[in-house]
């Protein structure tokens, strides 16, 4: 699976047709992304058409490269720049191939410049939510959209008119006169469709891919999410079956799948939940969702303890905690009889661990991890192996998993080990729980946690002198993070305002006894990761 398109080698094009067919479709859209805090919302609201989105690198993907890949459409994101002091990177040719563009906001006024309309800094600059007008009742863009709507606007510039005679205004806003336009197949808007602020932002992004781009609808999910039902039932018939639940998005989907397909004899399934290195809220989640499910809590810390004990190295600790997590499956899977063992596993788990892809070609392994080729006795249930995060989500959705379990940020496999720099014990466990538990608590208070992609908190080896109660003592440092990303291939480091930051950190040294000091990462990825292991 290809995270983000950088090249458009025949390696890349293959990739590209394989998650095709993986994804039931025939059509593309490339998202530039342009540096925008929303970009991973585009992307998102692309998928719930049912529609394959790949992200493309406006700085390495050039007009011949689009043409190769030949995208239905292609979507151009805002940005934090201005086009006439530091346009960001972007291969302008691109807008004159032909084919559908949709410019958001900075790539919106991108377009307008190529075809020689002014981008000004505006005299009234618009942040919040504003009411848009569209110009008429006809235009496509906006079909089946109310003609006076709410839409989210984040901009100091705007676009003046062009003296082209086929550039059209479609709509302004109280102090923007050109809120939307086009010139030919070049459609923009200054306003932000993908947020939930702008009401008809979903409609508008139906009507640019279906109305103006002609993609095909794909296969919807909720035929893919009965399909895979169907598999299922015929694959278990009346045997038992074990089930790794975490109460992230994959294995509930899971577990939601294989109740419908057990068409009401729960007593052919049980879920084990597996505990020890989880976040503090994730059996919580579990316990509230899952009651309907035979579900047994098995508290493997020790376990996890022992098998980690003189580790330092992120390999050879998630190589370590893979040796527990087959264990306690094994032996859980024989005291109730199961035939079969199912787990979320995504191809997106089995790409990055070093396989998945049916060409023979040699594949890095980026990380191994923890539900991948593990070779259990029994064979495995993995219905969405086909699935990348977002067609799981789709299906999750389709058939009701509760949206809170859906929508949960991203959680590493190996768990609190790669959020435990060094040697994991006890101590250092019982740190991080307590850091990431205060650090999301807030996050979640302040209407944060759903503007970033993902949280979290780290337990470093740094020590550092601190002062508590009028002692001289010595405490542990930890670093808290949060960023934005479209798909966590690049990441930008989260902008949070400083006094909730601030807020947190005495949070942090004021409960935790042992932290003597709170930092927070701002370096984006590249060069850093999202997780530090």
């Amino acid at each position: 699976m290809i995270s983000t398109l950088t090249n458009t080698s025949e390696g890349t094009l293959r990739q590209i047709e394989e998650e095709k067919a993986i994804r039931k479709t025939r059509d593309v859209f490339l998202l530039f992304s342009l540096g925008s805090q929303f970009d991973h919302l585009i992307k998102l609201a692309i998928e719930k058409l049912g529609l394959f989105c790949l992200v493309a690198d406006p700085s390495r993907v050039k007009a011949e490269d689009v043409q190769r890949v030949a995208p239905k459409g292609i979507i151009l994101s805002g940005g934090p720049v201005s086009v006439y002091e530091d346009a960001p990177p972007f291969d302008r040719a691109i807008f004159d191939i032909g084919i559908p563009v949709l410019g958001i906001c900075l790539g919106f006024q991108l377009w307008a410049q190529h075809i020689g309309c002014k981008v000004v800094n505006a005299a009234k600059r618009e942040f919040g939510v504003h009411v848009f007008y569209t110009a008429a009742a006809d235009i496509s863009l906006f079909s089946d959209c109310q003609r006076v709507m709410a839409v989210l606007e984040s901009h100091g510039d705007v676009v003046q008119e062009s003296s082209d005679p086929e550039f059209k205004i479609l709509g302004h806003s109280e102090n923007t006169p050109i809120a939307a336009a086009q010139c030919k197949h070049l459609w923009g808007v200054q306003f932000h469709p993908e947020v939930t602020e702008t009401t008809s932002g979903p409609q508008i992004f139906n009507n640019f891919c279906f109305k103006i781009c002609g993609a095909e609808r794909a296969f919807p999910a909720k035929d893919v999410g009965q399909q895979k039902i169907d598999e299922l039932r015929g694959q278990i018939g009346d045997k038992k079956v074990l089930l790794a639940i975490s109460g992230g998005s994959d294995s509930s989907t899971v577990a939601f799948l294989l109740r419908a397909a057990l068409d009401g004899h729960l007593g052919q399934l049980r879920g084990v939940y597996i505990k020890g290195i989880d976040r503090p809220d994730d059996e919580a989640h579990v316990l509230k969702y899952f009651g309907w499910l035979d579900l047994k809590v098995v508290d493997a810390t020790e376990r996890f303890l022992a098998v980690l004990k003189g580790k330092v190295g992120m390999h050879e600790k998630r190589v370590a905690m893979r040796q527990v997590y087959k264990e306690v499956l094994e032996e859980e899977a024989e005291v109730f009889g199961a035939s079969f063992i199912a787990q979320g596993t995504l191809y997106t788990d089995v790409s990055e661990s070093g396989s998945g892809y049916d060409t023979g070609a040699k594949k890095a392994q980026i990380k191994l991890h923890h539900n991948v080729a593990l070779g259990f006795s029994i064979p495995e249930l993995t219905p969405l192996i086909d699935c990348v995060k977002d067609t799981g989500r789709d299906i999750g959705r389709a058939i009701g998993v509760p949206e809170e379990l859906l929508s949960r940020h991203p959680f590493p496999g190996p768990g609190l080990v790669v959020r435990t720099e060094g040697e994991v014990t006890a101590e250092k466990l019982m740190i991080a729980r307590l850091i990431d538990g205060i650090w999301i608590e807030e996050l979640r208070r302040e209407k944060l946690y759903e503007t970033v992609w993902q949280a979290g908190a780290v337990v470093t080896q740094s020590i550092v002198t601190c002062t508590k109660g009028d002692d001289a003592t010595s405490g542990t440092v930890v670093r808290l993070w949060a960023c934005w990303s479209v798909n966590g291939f690049t990441a930008q480091a989260a902008e949070l305002p400083y006094p909730f930051i601030k807020r947190v950190c005495r949070r942090i040294t004021n409960e935790v006894r042992e932290v003597g000091s709170v930092d927070y990462r701002c370096s984006d990825k590249p060069p850093a990761t999202i997780e530090c292991g």
